[in-house]
């Protein structure tokens, strides 16, 4: 045991939660569920969605109660449960992963929200804004107090939600999934600043689906499974077999699935792209991709792996290039060409570009193909739709209580299903999958590899853009890597081999070539 985890031991945790259990009705979200956090300490909690990790981090900001036997500490003395008020007095702020803030008030004014000092009874604007800059200065940042959110980055947002929990002298800050719209630079600035509220002495209860992530942070991580408590490890047994045990039940080689045959060079081209560019990034991206092979874009975050792949399916406009299907030349101007060809899409932003959140599953899972349901007159044949959907959530294990149920209220792996569901039902040659895994949880990542393994063996080609390289070196054939909008090179698995993740960030960063 190190020094430090000795001493961590032997002080006392700034948070303690003791047999925390929920119910909500004969539904069971919690059980028996105890955590304790040191100040100083980021502590990462991970598990599948639906573990009960945001259940349990609802108990502790007082947005539910526990069930009676339940209790939390604040340094060693019992505190209020379900009342957010007394919640955040007692030290306690949570940011959640969809951000909270008013894009057109000024960084102070989303700061003291709710919260505004106060003069003769007005609000006063000039310590608002003294305070909010003494704050923010803390934390080390670019922008003014003055400034408009709505002026300001993604990354720059999740300042300003960590800035408005400092200004309630927050001694413990939940961030849920807080990387997951952040750019690689952005990311690393959050990680800069978790450094200095750790030497500040505020404890960080941190949420993530990203094992590198809780790799490079935590000094410990907790593990939910089933609504129940499975264990706490320090950082120094930290490891991806232990951690994917622990969250799924099964050990990591059942993790990533590879069972297809991958090309020999015997297999046909389904598809030939050459000289791909366009007028801002993109530069003579040219490559081959074989039926039943899964070829993967790995790069940087803007080096034009998505650029390349919407262009591909006609989203945005080729200033050069061609393309072969099956070895006949094809124009795509318009997504609906490219899914009338043959290719489908699977965008990275399943909200907004993806999912109609408010709209039913059947209805989702249909959208692609909604000329099958026509009927004379003009009307649609809801039982087709209803039994296409309903064979859709048993073959790809959506759960979910009724087709009928929006999309919004699924989980986010379970999102991901329903988008994959729509595209098989163009019953594409060509599947592009820009993100596939992105924000959905272990369990879910893995259905999702067992698919992509499957469509590979159906002789489906897939072409996946993955930013985390165990990813990619667990699911796919070939790495073709990009680097400022150009194909920079090659990666194959040598001969009892596999893919080598130094070779992949070698191209990806220029350093091969220095």
């Amino acid at each position: 045991m190190s020094a430090a985890v000795r001493t961590q031991a032997t002080r006392q945790p700034v948070l303690e939660m003791r047999h925390i259990s929920k119910t909500f009705g004969a539904i069971r979200a919690l059980q028996d569920v105890s955590l304790s956090v040191h100040a100083g300490e980021l502590h990462a909690l991970m598990g599948e969605n639906g573990a009960g990790k945001s259940t349990l981090m609802k108990v502790l900001s007082g947005a539910y109660r526990p069930d009676p036997g339940g209790e939390i500490l604040i340094d060693g003395a019992p505190a209020a449960t379900g009342d957010p008020i007394k919640a955040r007095a007692a030290g306690i702020a949570v940011i959640y992963q969809e951000l909270s803030l008013a894009p057109n008030l000024t960084v102070a004014q989303n700061i003291f929200l709710g919260n505004e000092p106060r003069r003769f009874g007005i609000v006063d604007r000039d310590q608002c804004n003294r305070r909010a800059t003494e704050i923010v200065g803390r934390l080390g940042v670019s922008f003014s107090a003055r400034a408009l959110v709505s002026g300001l980055s993604l990354g720059e947002r999740q300042l300003v939600e960590i800035a408005r929990a400092l200004s309630t002298n927050a001694r413990i800050i939940v961030m849920d999934e807080p990387t997951t719209s952040l750019t690689s630079r952005e990311t690393d600035r959050l990680f800069e600043v978790i450094a200095t509220l750790k030497a500040q002495g505020i404890a960080i209860i941190y949420i993530s689906h990203r094992m590198e992530e809780v790799y490079q942070l935590a000094d410990r991580v907790s593990v939910l499974r089933d609504s129940g408590y499975v264990g706490t490890l320090e950082r120094a047994d930290l490891n991806a077999s232990r951690l994917v045990s622990m969250m799924v039940g099964r050990d990591l080689s059942a993790f990533y699935k590879k069972d297809h045959r991958p090309p020999d060079g015997k297999r046909a081209i389904a598809l030939s792209v050459r000289g791909m560019s366009d007028a801002h990034l993109l530069k003579n991206c040219s490559f081959d991709l074989h039926h039943g092979e899964v070829l993967a874009l790995a790069g940087l975050v803007g080096s034009g792996r998505t650029e390349l792949a919407r262009l591909i399916f006609g989203a945005d406009k080729r200033s050069a290039g061609t393309m072969e299907l099956d070895g006949k030349p094809i124009t795509i101007g318009s997504p609906r060409e490219a899914l009338d060809a043959g290719i489908a899409y699977l965008t990275e932003d399943r909200k907004e570009l993806g999912l109609f959140l408010d709209m039913s599953i059947s209805d989702n899972i249909s959208m692609g193909v909604l000329v099958r349901d026509a009927r004379a007159g003009g009307l649609r044949d809801f039982t087709a739709a209803d039994k296409r959907a309903a064979k859709a959530i048993a073959d790809l294990s959506i759960r979910t209580n009724s087709a009928q149920a929006n999309a919004g209220s699924l989980s986010g792996g379970n999102q991901q299903k329903v988008l994959l569901a729509r595209l098989l039902e163009t019953e594409p040659k060509v599947v592009i999958l820009d993100e596939p895994t992105r924000g959905v949880d272990v369990g879910a990542k893995s259905e999702i590899y067992r698919l992509i393994d499957n469509l590979a063996n159906r002789g489906i080609a897939i072409l996946m853009i993955s930013s985390e390289l165990p990813e990619v070196i667990g699911v796919a054939d070939r790495v073709l890597v990009m680097r400022d909008g150009a194909i920079s090179g090659e990666v194959t698995a040598s001969e009892g081999e596999p893919l080598r993740q130094e070779a992949i960030m070698e191209l990806a960063t220029g350093a091969s070539q220095r």
